[in-house]
């Protein structure tokens, strides 16, 4: 019997549907601390514009320098009881181009919902199980993390599953900026009350403006190659948004 595989095009859009439960619903793409924050609600088209080409596309380099990392996959380069040298290097340069802990947490524990999805759906594929043996040995050295980085964050997790499934570099991209818009979008509509379809547009919109800087990030095949294109008043938003105790999502 053929063993048969959905098509990378399906595996995107399973991945950038808001119904896939992967822990997206509690997260605003950190719209929320913007909004409590202090930015007008009228200002979200451009926030999302500005996202996407700055902190979107740290998390697609992020998710495309995995994905060919762990592409052919073999043995971890690490030992069982340690993390894998190949995520760590990746994530060690995520983290040093998100500053904000607070930002750095949530994305781990995102990580961590999105792993489970992998495992889930992807049981066999070498590219899950380096990043699941990574996971685990990053929890036998959560006090400290002295040989590791702690749990993978969203953005390595994404590019683990983008191996197991075959998403070509550019679409691993579109997928990563798509969805952290549309998480914006979808939060929204629970902050504030307007049409619909407004952010619709915004999020087709925040996707265009990336769209320039596609093949740039797409041909990232070095942790050193990650864009560090920062917003350090976001990263403000969300230091302050972690301690409030009033608050519809975690970041």
């Amino acid at each position: 019997m053929t063993s048969l595989s959905p098509h990378p095009a399906t595996v995107a859009m399973l991945l950038a549907d808001a119904r896939l439960p992967g822990g997206g619903h509690a997260h605003s793409a950190s719209l929320e601390p913007a909004l409590r924050g202090g930015m007008p609600p009228a200002d979200v088209p451009a926030w999302m514009v500005g996202r996407a080409t700055t902190v979107s596309l740290v998390e697609a380099g992020t998710a495309v320098v995995t994905a060919r990392l762990l592409a052919d996959a073999g043995p971890a380069a690490g030992t069982v009881d340690a993390p894998d040298d190949r995520v760590d290097a990746v994530v060690r340069a995520w983290a040093a181009r998100t500053p904000s802990p607070a930002l750095r947490d949530a994305s781990r524990l995102l990580g961590r919902g999105y792993l489970r999805v992998a495992r889930t759906l992807w049981p066999g594929s070498a590219a899950v199980h380096v990043l699941a043996r990574h996971d685990a040995a990053s929890r036998r050295e959560s006090t400290g993390h002295p040989r590791g980085t702690g749990a993978p964050p969203r953005a390595v997790v994404l590019g683990a599953i983008c191996a197991a499934a075959g998403v070509p570099p550019a679409d691993v991209v579109r997928l990563t900026v798509y969805d952290d818009a549309q998480a914006a979008a979808s939060a929204l509509l629970k902050l504030e009350p307007l049409d619909p379809l407004a952010p619709a547009r915004w999020v087709l919109d925040a996707c265009t403006a990336a769209e320039e800087h596609v093949l740039r990030v797409a041909a990232c095949a070095t942790p050193e190659d990650i864009p560090s294109s920062g917003a350090p008043l976001t990263e403000g938003w969300a230091e302050a948004h972690a301690v409030t105790t009033q608050r519809l999502f975690r970041a």
